[in-house]
This record gives C-alpha cells, sequence and structure tokens, in this order.
C-alpha cells in the first residue's frame, strides 16, 4: 500500500475536516514516536515497533470485512514473536469497509474482531485538539516551585519518580525510555517537570516532527500529594509555548476523565475518543509508556 500523498492544511477547519487531516497526518503517515521504533504497514494498517522500551501499536487501520481477520493474526504473531504486549487505538469513527461488492459498513465489527483475538479494552479517551497559540503559554506556579526542561539523559530520574507516584509506572522502565529519548531526538521533543525545590511534582513532554502540523502532549502527571494546584495546566501553557516557538500550529492530547475537563476550560475540542485494546502474551506483566 503507497503512502498517501502529502496535503495541505485546512486554512479553518470544521471539526469533521480537522479529524480528516488528523487521520492523514498523524496516523496514516505516522513516522516513529521514539527512539528505536519502526512504522510499518501490514495490509490496510500501520503499525510501530518500539525500541527496547518505547510504544507498540496500531495507530492506523482502514481494514475491510475479508481481511480484517487475517491482518489482526499477523499483528498477533508479530508481536507474540517479540514476547510484547501491544495496544491497537480504535478510534470513534472507525469502521470496517464492506467487502468488495458488497453494501453498507461493519460499525462495530472490528472491535468484535479484536475481543475474540484476546484484545482487552482499557478506559476510553477522547483526542482532543486545539491551535497552540490559543492556549495560554504561562500559567502561575504556587510559590517556592519552577518549571524545569530536561537537559539531559542524567535528569530522566525525575520524570521517573513522577510516573512511579502518579500512575504506579515501573521506574526503571520510564527512566530508561526518557534516556533514550533525551538522548536521540533531542531536537524532536520537550520533556518537562515542575519542581518545588529539588523535588519533581509533576511532568510530561512535547513531541514533535520537524515541519509537521500537529505535536503530542504525553505523559502528563502529577503526585497525588499537589494535584489541584494548577501544575497540570502550568505544563500545558508551557508545552504550547514550545510549540509556537518550533511553528507547530495544533497541539493534540489524548485525555483521560481526569484530564479533560482541565483541557475543555483551555479551549480543546473534542474531535473523537478512542478505546486502546491491549493484547498481552501468556505469562507477560510488560507495560510501555503512554
Amino acid at each position: 500500500m503507497d503512502t498517501p500523498p502529502r496535503v495541505a492544511a485546512p486554512a479553518t477547519p470544521s471539526p469533521d475536516e480537522l479529524r480528516a487531516y488528523y487521520d492523514l497526518r498523524m496516523r496514516r503517515q505516522a513516522r516513529p514516536d521514539g527512539p528505536g521504533a519502526v512504522v510499518e504497514r501490514v495490509g490496510g494498517s500501520l503499525r510501530q515497533t518500539g525500541g527496547p522500551d518505547g510504544w507498540d501499536g496500531v495507530v492506523w487501520s482502514g481494514l475491510d470485512v475479508g481481511e480484517a481477520d487475517a491482518v489482526i493474526a499477523a499483528h498477533v504473531a508479530h508481536f507474540a514473536a517479540l514476547g510484547r504486549s501491544f495496544e491497537w487505538k480504535l478510534y470513534g469513527h472507525d469502521r470496517l469497509r464492506p467487502a468488495a461488492g458488497r453494501s453498507g459498513e461493519d460499525a462495530d465489527g472490528l472491535a468484535a474482531r479484536l475481543r475474540a483475538a484476546g484484545f482487552v479494552a482499557e478506559p476510553a479517551e477522547s483526542l482532543m485538539v486545539v491551535e497552540a497559540d490559543r492556549l495560554p503559554h504561562r500559567v502561575p506556579l504556587p510559590a517556592g516551585m519552577r518549571l524545569h526542561r530536561l537537559t539531559g539523559p542524567d535528569e530522566a530520574d525525575l520524570v521517573a519518580e513522577v510516573h512511579q507516584a502518579a500512575f504506579g509506572d515501573d521506574r526503571t522502565r520510564i527512566r530508561a525510555w526518557v534516556c533514550a529519548l533525551l538522548a536521540d531526538r533531542p531536537a524532536g521533543s520537550a520533556v518537562l517537570v515542575v519542581l518545588d525545590g529539588d523535588r519533581p511534582l509533576s511532568a510530561g513532554r512535547l513531541e514533535w516532527d520537524e515541519g509537521g502540523e500537529f505535536a503530542g502532549l504525553w505523559g502528563g502527571g502529577t503526585v497525588p500529594a499537589a494535584r489541584g494546584l494548577g501544575l497540570y495546566r502550568a505544563l500545558v501553557a508551557e508545552r504550547a509555548r514550545i510549540a509556537v516557538e518550533r511553528g507547530v500550529r495544533w497541539v493534540q492530547v489524548d485525555a483521560t476523565d481526569r484530564s479533560r475537563p482541565i483541557l475543555d476550560r483551555l479551549g480543546f475540542r473534542t474531535l473523537t475518543t478512542t478505546i486502546p485494546y491491549v493484547w498481552t502474551p501468556p505469562a507477560s506483566t510488560a507495560s510501555r509508556p503512554g
């Protein structure tokens, strides 16, 4: 399957036009999102095999009814051979196309096929997007706190400490992944923390492609004791400022129920939902950075 041609972004897109453009640029034309990652097409789908501590999953699918089961099986076989769990990001507007010569569409067929293949649905998230220059670029922090942008792999423990406290993530794995990101993609990412003295309380990262229209806000989290102080909003604002500085037009978030109300108030709009369907090999407890 050929790579879709590059097209210009709509000047003032409607929500449906922006969603279609997002699908094209960030899903059908997705690039590796971290150190050592490889993106490849399998039938009418696109998957990423991450580096040692990166994200593994299917980022886009435009499957028809006739090929769906075979493509799902191919992805399962690929990651089973690697001994890795992986995520199939199923968006709310994804549909299976009818088989050749037939009409109609199979609206719920892909989700049902994923469940039949052993995938387990995780809580739904909202794909939220806003133009970066419409966001506030500074949110005051409580007295004694400051924003800090990580300058090298030696500071990765700051993020790992936040993720362990906020999400229960494996600290060693997160540290290794952040180290690799800072070493291999310094020109396409920014990793930030909010510090109270030397203690990290909140963290988040911004990732973009050179010349791209979208940048992703990822990994935003705050330790439980510091929630409600505006730290997450401050991290969103600083990352939006960096995005504008880099020439990025839109920033996007896969928002949980916890962060969606904050992002609504900041001006983000919901384009669709996404449900992570996760397949895990037997006896595997591997986790991947979000």
